[in-house]
């Protein structure tokens, strides 16, 4: 079943790339208390999350602080490594914190996944976003499949 708005996120954990190696990130803790703009992405380093997606949340970071918003966080059924290096690469630095689900567990876990295999991707997690409020979800905006419009950091900021 396809998580929706007002539903807590079910508990799972995440991994990120930090000085000292990858390091457990439980969902419970990363959103209790606080306001994250959480998006997923099909794959690290592919050609829209790369070139639009990705660069949007880090582009529009300040504003959707200034909106209220503690934390961007992107998710992609990719590993740590992978995660930490596309973060690095693109400049997300400390505007957007790379959260791999290298298992696919949060996807499935919130029924966003999809079959990538015609790509060799194999499963993973659709384009989307959210706005997660102490764990709850404020916002969903799921992406029809090759679509790239209602997860984009603009779309996001007119939400808030």
């Amino acid at each position: 079943m396809t998580i929706a708005k007002g539903d807590r996120l079910p508990s799972t954990t995440f991994m990120k790339m930090t000085e000292n190696g990858p390091e457990q990130v439980v969902s419970d803790e990363y959103f209790a208390g606080r306001t994250v703009a959480l998006f997923s992405v099909p794959g690290a380093f592919t050609p829209t999350c790369s070139a639009k997606h990705l660069p949007g949340f880090i582009e529009k970071a300040d504003a959707l602080k200034g909106k209220g918003v503690d934390e961007i966080a992107c998710t992609a059924v990719n590993d740590a490594f992978v995660m930490g290096a596309w973060g690095k690469s693109a400049g997300a630095d400390d505007k957007v914190t790379m959260l791999a689900d290298g298992n696919g567990s949060f996807a499935q876990a919130v029924g966003l996944t999809m079959d990538g295999s015609k790509f060799g991707l194999g499963e993973r997690g659709q384009r989307f976003s959210m706005i997660v409020k102490d764990g709850v979800v404020e916002e969903l905006n799921v992406e029809a499949p090759g679509d790239f419009k209602v997860s984009s950091a603009d779309f996001m900021l007119e939400q808030l």
